[in-house]
């Protein structure tokens, strides 16, 4: 909360929501492992830079999806206080699904008027198993999901591009790639870190893409590739 002569102002809020990938394929070569650590790394990154940032407040949520979607973290936590619970991987591919439960908490009410730009970061290693552009479509009909900052981060190279670029909605802006964990600790970090600074500065597009392309340029660290 910020002091003002006559009054106070409050911070308004800014939702971070991880879209992730918890299907069978994640198994392989220790992928949830990586996702796991990624996440855990990058929540005390976030609750930094929020502790800068006087005018929003950060809450954060997940969804995993594999044969169905699910809330891993359902209710808007302030950022300090998530303690990351790790993901576990089996089954199919939902991603609409997941999509689709984003779009109920783009409406508004639950989303407040006041809030800024949410962001949603969305990872996957692999292809949908179900009907990826209705949940698409449910969450753009949503203003808020229209509005929303989104970003991708594609794990390997046997992806959907298709369907990660469908879900940015810029053709400027390509999905991030990790080949690695390092890189995936790297990728999450940077998405979601950019997402919520780019969301709260209100960032203009063209700084927007100059940042993401610099960031999808940068070199990877070596390591046995996915």
């Amino acid at each position: 909360m910020q002091r003002r002569p006559g009054g106070t102002l409050s911070r308004r809020p800014l939702h971070l929501i991880w879209i992730l990938d918890a299907s069978g394929s994640m198994r392989v070569d220790g992928k949830i492992q990586a996702l796991n650590v990624a996440i855990r790394e990058t929540i005390p990154h976030l609750a930094a830079a929020a502790a800068d940032n006087p005018g929003s407040e950060l809450f954060a949520r997940a969804i995993a999806f594999s044969t169905s979607a699910r809330w891993h973290i359902a209710a808007p936590t302030p950022i300090a206080d998530v303690r990351w619970t790790d993901v576990t991987a089996d089954g199919r591919t939902a991603m609409g699904e997941a999509l689709a439960m984003v779009a109920s908490e783009m409406k508004s009410p639950p989303m407040p008027e006041r809030a800024v730009s949410p962001v949603l970061v969305l990872v996957t290693d692999g292809y949908y198993t179900d009907d990826f552009d209705a949940g698409l479509r449910t969450l753009l009909a949503e203003e808020w999901g229209r509005e929303a900052r989104r970003l991708s981060i594609s794990i390997g190279r046997d992806v959907s591009r298709r369907a990660l670029t469908a879900f940015i909605g810029d053709e400027a802006i390509e999905p991030l790639q990790a080949n690695n964990p390092e890189a995936l600790v790297r990728q999450i970090r940077w998405a979601s870190l950019s997402g919520v600074q780019s969301s709260s500065q209100t960032l203009d597009d063209g700084e927007r893409r100059r940042l993401h392309h610099a960031q999808a340029a940068a070199p990877a660290a070596a390591s046995d590739e996915w």
